[in-house]
């Protein structure tokens, strides 16, 4: 991952990192962004394609881990605000190493990402691959990010010293219509450590959070633990499920699905909630 070439010292308001962003996109000439239609991903390139035109170029890299209603999301965006859009075809499902799905599996699935963007770009004139990981990551186990430095991915966000929140502020200010789009991983992060990721998983993990869309949550998450489902909702909107009627909804839902329990977790929603039950010697080991 590169260094910042801004000095981040001191406060810094949220203009002056808007401005470091469109110079430092600017210096690229040309950038690939990784895109997947969640807010960081979608602001980087709108401020891509706003700096550098057709200089740059959205990739959205499609298997079965992107669900189908983030992948539909994705393409209108970038139509809406007509950003070139081009769509791959990565295999991280080919991998035996992500398909084990041990604590490095994100390290394999941007490794593939990464891999598959460099191949696309041979004997284009794009110049650079960027991705949106931005301050407030730095502070999760996220392998990928290795797998980024590894392949020499532009980071810049992180560059100009942008948070989560800066990002959704400067979109909102734009007036792009994420701004507020609930955060979402791939589907594999909702499949239990040590569960192998198949495509039959993934469908069912897709078809749940389908089903509570559908009922009117926005945050949540599906978490697979084999016979067990744990349905992760946002807390601001928990007292919608805790009530018999939505708990009959639930279990009428996941059963179909195949789960034998049906379990709703009292924390509420929280992203990297998998990643509690990694022992701290992991969360500090780099992959292999």
């Amino acid at each position: 991952m590169s260094a910042s070439p801004f000095d981040l010292t001191g406060p810094v308001t949220l203009d002056e990192k808007s401005a470091r962003l469109r110079d430092g996109l600017r210096a690229r000439r040309s950038v690939i962004v990784a895109y997947s239609g969640g807010v960081d991903s979608a602001y980087l390139a709108w401020a891509a394609y706003k700096v550098l035109g057709g200089a740059m170029l959205a990739v959205l890299a499609d298997s079965p881990s992107l669900a189908r209603s983030q992948m539909r999301d994705a393409i209108a965006f970038a139509e809406e605000e007509g950003i070139p859009l081009a769509i791959v075809n990565t295999g991280e499902l080919e991998k035996p190493e992500y398909r084990r799905n041990d604590a490095t599996r994100c390290f394999h699935c941007k490794d593939e990402l990464f891999s598959a963007l460099e191949r696309y770009g041979k004997g284009t004139p794009f110049e650079t691959i960027a991705y949106g990981v931005n301050v407030d990551d730095q502070g999760d186990y996220r392998p990928g990010q290795q797998a980024a430095q590894q392949h020499r991915v532009s980071t810049p966000l992180l560059e100009a010293g942008l948070t989560k929140s800066d990002i959704r502020e400067l979109a909102r200010r734009a007036g792009l219509r994420i701004w507020n789009k609930p955060a979402s991983a791939c589907l594999s992060s909702r499949i239990e450590f040590g569960r192998p990721v198949t495509p039959e998983v993934l469908l069912t993990v897709e078809q749940g959070e389908d089903a509570l869309r559908a009922l009117g949550f926005e945050q949540f998450r599906v978490r697979h633990h084999g016979d067990i489902v744990r349905i992760e909702i946002a807390r601001e909107e928990l007292h919608r499920a805790m009530t018999a009627e939505m708990a009959q909804e639930f279990t009428r839902i996941f059963k179909a699905l195949g789960f034998k329990y049906v379990t709703l977790d009292l924390e509420g929603f929280r992203s990297g909630s998998m990643n509690a039950i990694l022992p701290v010697t992991t969360l500090q080991r780099e992959p292999e």
